[in-house]
């Protein structure tokens, strides 16, 4: 019998939402997860001990991904407690539909401050953190090939996500990591819900040729799938997730 340690897998917003749900799949794939959380300490912990009391390996880890200490802490911390990472899922995000002239500094900010920088963080620090052969995904959006009214600045922000994406896999040659990103369309979460009426949802149901919102299961098997050995030879791409929406 194989005494070998799990790979570990680091998810970044991770508490809840899609972020809980590949969680959940990499822990039950054998991972040792790290479930990286800004403000919910109280579902991070939740979850921790849910996979616990299944048999798995995990660990929760509060950082801001928009601040480049806190990232090198999250690895540090990772690294102390579960060993070097192996993969790194960069899900967490914001979003808030607005028109592009009513944005304030703020709000901008906070959006590429999250979405962009978040990911530039956490893919400095992997560049000479993460194991050679590990995976990196980025999570995109559907929405930069719809260009939705109100979509704008969340747009730029996951926009830039793909270009770091594509350029970083080409930077991390020979060290057999492969980088890629998911573009999920809408998908059945707190975060989507928030804000729309019954109508407004099923409007986006209707959109794909499928006729359904996502899951958060459909994304984490797609996840499931970038980080195993069969999709070594995926790198450098945006798998747009999303029913023939777009």
């Amino acid at each position: 019998m194989s005494t070998s340690l799990p790979k570990v897998a680091l998810i970044t917003g991770a508490s809840r939402g899609i972020g809980a749900v590949i969680a959940r799949q990499l822990a039950g794939e054998g991972f040792a997860v790290v479930i990286n959380y800004a403000n919910s300490a109280d579902e991070a912990s939740a979850l921790v001990d849910e996979l616990h009391r299944a048999g798995h390996q995990a660990i929760a880890v509060q950082a801001d991904v928009a601040s480049a200490a806190d990232v090198a802490r999250l690895f540090d911390e990772a690294e102390e407690q579960l060993g070097k990472i192996d993969v790194l899922i960069n899900n967490a995000g914001v979003l808030k539909v607005l028109p592009l002239a009513q944005h304030s500094d703020e709000l901008y900010e906070q959006t590429f401050n999250i979405n962009t920088r978040g990911t530039f963080n956490t893919l400095r620090e992997a560049a000479t953190r993460l194991n050679s052969g590990g995976r990196i995904i980025n999570f995109s959006s559907s929405t930069v090939g719809m260009n939705l009214p109100g979509y704008a600045i969340y747009i730029a922000s996951k926009a830039a996500v793909e270009s770091l994406t594509q350029v970083f896999a080409k930077e991390l040659r020979g060290r057999q990591i492969t980088v890629n990103a998911v573009a999920p369309g809408p998908v059945a979460t707190q975060l989507f819900m928030q804000g729309k009426t019954e109508e407004q949802i099923q409007s986006f149901a209707k959109m794909p040729p499928l006729e359904r919102l996502g899951q958060p299961e459909d994304i984490a098997r797609i996840i499931s799938f970038l980080v195993s050995p069969a999709a070594e030879w995926v790198n450098g791409q945006v798998l747009r997730a999303n029913g023939g929406l777009v």
